[in-house]
Order: C-alpha cells, then structure tokens, then sequence
C-alpha cells in the first residue's frame, strides 16, 4: 500500500498530504498533485474526486470520493458545514491566551487573501494550546489550533497573521522563514455517505520531520523500492545539487565538487538513512570527451561500493555500478512510467492493451534500451521484448537485470544497431508491435543515422516507430532536452502521427514523478506522453 493511504473502503480513499506537493496539478503540463497521481495509479481509483483542498505547503488529511454517492454525500455535508476540520500551526510571535474567533470577508489579491469589503465570509476559531514540543530553528514556537466554519483559501493563514501570529515559515503573510508553512490538517470528521455514521480521522502533525523526506516517505513504498531522490535542486532548497539514494549507497551530483556544507548535508543523509557509503558525479556537457574513470561518481563517504549491486524498484531488481562512467545503470526519473509496464494500467479509463491481447502474448519494442529498465518491466507482465541498443554492453547489462528477476534473456530479443536502421529494417520485414518504447538521449550520434538532436529529430523518430506499431497499439514518448517546452514536444508527436495518417485515440501526459518536484526555481525537464494509435 502506498504509504500516504490511511484509509480506504468502497467509498472513500483518505491520504495524508505531506508539505510540499499540491492537491492537483496546478496546470496542464505542471507536476502531478496527489489526487493526479492517485487517480492514475490504481483502476479502482481512476474515478476518484477531489472533495476539499489542502494549500501545496499545508500537510494533513484529504478525503476523495470514489462513489458518485460519497462525492454528493460529502459534497452537501461540507455545503451545510456538517464537516468538522481541525489545524495545528506554530508560530514564534505571541498568540492570545483565551479561544477566539476571527470572521471577515476574504478577497484575492494577486498571489494572496485579504481582508475586504465584497469578499465571500470566513471564520476561523483559534485555540492556544501550549508552548511547541518542537524544535525547529532555535525559536521558542507556540502551538496553535485553528478550526474554520468556513472552507475558503488561505483563511486560516490570512486570519492567523492578522490576529498577529502569522505562521512559522508562511513568509507570503509574514511568517518568519523556515523549511515549510508549519500548516497541518490534523483531523477531519463526518458522515460515512453510505451507513451515515459518524467517522473520524487523525493524523499527528509530525513537524520535526524534514519536509522533503517526508514528502518522499508519503510516495515510496520502502519493501518494494530502495532508489529514489532525496534531493532535488533549488526544489529542495539546494541549487544545482541532486541526491539519489541507491540501495545502500547515495550519489550525490553537482557541477562543482562538493562544497563543505555539500559534505556537512551528506553525511547527515549517511547517517539517516544508515549508508554504507557516498559518491559524488561531477555533472558535465563534455562527457563524451572524458575517460570513463574520470566520468565516473568518485567515492567520498564511507566504504566503496562493489563493482556491481543491487537496487530494487517497484519490486523489479536492478544491477546498478558505479565504475562505467558518467551513468549508474538505472534513470530513477522513469520509475512511474516503469511500473505502467509492469502493471498494465497507463491511467485511468487507459489499460496499456485492449482486452483481446490476453489471449496472446503481447510484443514490446524497446528502443534505444540501456540497461532495459522497461523490458525488464514488460517482461515480468509477460510480454515479448525486443530491446534495441547502440551498445552491446548496455545490452549484456540488460540481460544480467532479466537474470536478476528470474527472467530467461533467451527468451527475449535483443539487438546491437542504430535505432532509424533497426525500424526501418523491422518495417520492411513487416514486424509489428503491441507497445513502443521511444526514450532517447536528448544528444547521440551513431555512423548509420549521424547526429541525433530530441528537439530537431524527434518527429521522424516517431514516424519511423509508427512504421512498426500495431493499430491500437501504445507509444510511450518520452524526453528529457530540459528546454524543450512540453506543448511543442506534444504538437511534434501529433504532427508526426498525422502525418503518417494515424490517429491517437487516448492520450495521457505525465511530467517527472513526485520525488523530482517541480517548482519555479527548479522547473519541470522530464516529459513523457503515451499514445494510443489506431
């Protein structure tokens, strides 16, 4: 179970929001929110409705329908303020001593709430409870609760810093600085829409727990995967500096050596999460030019790593090493897109195939393959897998993961060539493919096609893989060229499947997953679209 679920029956899903992740996407093409990557993970959520909301950096209880009987249900109690919501916050500026209530009418005024004539009514009831038990910064904090009859945005933030006690780290409404809006939802009652008894849900704001950890603690699901990212970039409060747990080692990657407070920060991330080790890659646009030693992540806590270990993924075992230059053997970034493999489910109302391919074995292209990450996936789901690659050694590599997983590479195909030749040799043949995987390296050359730029060749890469696709078949498309903005790469992708007088019938996009989160400071790189073509 995804370890943000609380609770979940035929009704209801109730989750806890760490700080630091939105309730929905805020735009089309922006980072998935929670209820976004909730209700594409699972069939038996792919109806799921969002029935209140949670401010991005406010951690704490949401409650989503699954039922058009819960989303009415919950829809009118929350109407007729039959939803009972309590906060905590903390503060470092003095608060009353006695219980009061705060009401006034809201307006938006840019980015904020204020208080002003013609807005809709909020109040909020505000309970000093105590001096904090946490400890955050050296400040001397003091709890808050706050209980709003009202559900309106921002209230309980707009209502607490007018009263004089803005909260720890809400610097929009004059808090002092900190890692995150200390803002938690700690409990929600009402009544179950289908027996019509009362039900009660709490959580415990945990606000010694480092929001980023956190946020990765609420999507990783520890017995299944070992590799994620602890830190990324301006995102997590650390510019141009990128951290990935691996199994039992972390790497650490910047442009520069690692900086003392770098090594400080490091070595903190060695004892937390009880490493054996930590290297650091020094990241550079000149690395085809470099000897693989010298590309390679250089050990700088703990013990070395052996030449080959273990990760695992979604339960998928990996072979991961940290002495073959600039890459690891695994892109972490694709571990969502991985699992739709695995689990045949891409997103809600789109199963990977149609239901007729059940009585065959489905057949999957893999191009420009690595180390197979996603054959290993379709094979475990049982499909055939080609995997094609411009290196033998990332194919052998691929073939010790099939190995891993208890998976016979004779079984599966594997093919040393550049990907352009290979479809069309496969077209002419007449092979054809249930799925086509397309994730190529933003920059490669080989003698056959020459140069290969994503943003300048990626619409004949997808004529070329539409030669090969079945009618009804899936294309997964994905890029990492970080300037490359999503609604070109998806108008390149269309034109290209126009223009070889198909048509896609379903279409979901997704950008990186939850453990690379997105913000201003540290914008989305990843794009991903899977197409289904007739």
């Amino acid at each position: 179970m995804t370890p943000c679920i609380l609770f979940e029956d035929e009704h209801l899903l109730v989750v806890h929001k760490p700080a630091g992740w939105n309730t929905h996407a805020p735009a089309p093409h922006a980072g998935e929110g929670i209820y976004d990557w909730l209700k594409h993970r699972e069939p038996r959520w792919s109806s799921l409705a969002i029935l209140h909301r949670l401010d991005k950096e406010t951690s704490g209880l949401l409650v989503f329908g699954k039922t058009p009987l819960a989303n009415k249900s919950l829809t009118d109690q929350f109407t007729a303020r039959q939803v009972h919501k309590q906060y905590l916050l903390l503060t470092d500026r003095p608060v009353p001593k006695k219980v009061f209530a705060v009401k006034t009418p809201l307006v938006r005024v840019g980015e904020k709430y204020a208080i002003g004539p013609g807005g809709e009514m909020a109040e909020t009831v505000f309970t000093p409870v105590a001096e904090a038990e946490f400890k955050i910064q050296n400040l001397k904090l003091k709890t808050v609760r706050a209980s709003p009859l009202t559900g309106r945005t921002h209230q309980i933030r707009v209502h607490a810093a007018e009263s004089g006690f803005p909260i720890l780290g809400d610097t929009l409404y004059g808090g002092t600085a900190s890692l995150r809006v200390y803002l938690h939802g700690a409990e929600i009652e009402f009544k179950h829409p289908a027996t019509g008894q009362p039900e009660k849900f709490v959580v415990p704001a945990d606000f010694n727990n480092e929001p980023r950890l956190a946020l990765r603690m609420a999507v990783i699901e520890p017995e299944a995967t070992n590799a994620f990212r602890v830190i990324h970039g301006a995102s997590d409060g650390w510019p141009g500096w990128f951290v990935e747990k691996l199994g039992d080692f972390l790497l650490s990657q910047s442009e520069a050596p690692l900086s003392a407070k770098q090594t400080e920060e490091l070595s903190r991330l060695v004892l937390a999460f009880k490493s054996r080790g930590a290297y650091h890659k020094t990241l550079s646009r000149q690395v085809r030019r470099t000897p693989t030693a010298q590309a390679s992540p250089q050990l700088v806590l703990g013990e070395a790593a052996p030449e080959r270990f273990e990760i695992r993924e979604n339960g998928v075992r990996y072979e991961l090493s940290f002495n073959e230059g600039y890459s690891v053997g695994l892109f972490l970034d694709q571990r969502d897109n991985r699992r739709r493999l695995l689990t045949g489910h891409v997103a809600a109302d789109f199963p990977l195939f149609k239901s007729e391919i059940t009585n065959r074995k489905a057949e999957i292209l893999n191009c420009f393959a690595y180390t197979c990450g996603f054959s290993v996936c379709a094979a475990k789901a049982g499909m055939a897998t080609t995997s094609l690659d411009l290196s033998k050694k990332y194919l052998e590599w691929g073939k010790r993961n099939f190995a891993l997983n208890g998976l016979n590479p004779a079984a599966h195909d594997f093919i040393y060539g550049d990907t352009f030749d290979w479809l069309r040799r496969l077209a002419k043949k007449g092979r054809a493919f249930d799925a086509v995987v397309l994730d190529p390296p933003t920059f490669s050359q080989s003698k056959e096609h020459g140069t290969f730029r994503a943003e300048k060749d990626y619409g004949q890469l997808v004529t070329a893989a539409l030669g090969v696709l079945k009618p009804g078949g899936v294309l997964l498309a994905s890029t990492n060229a970080a300037d490359w903005p999503p609604e070109e790469f998806l108008a390149i992708i269309e034109a290209a499947v126009r223009g070889a007088r198909r048509k896609s019938v379903k279409r979901h996009y997704v950008p990186q997953p939850p453990d690379f989160p997105i913000s201003r400071d540290e914008p989305a790189y990843l794009k991903t679209v899977w197409l289904m073509i007739a």
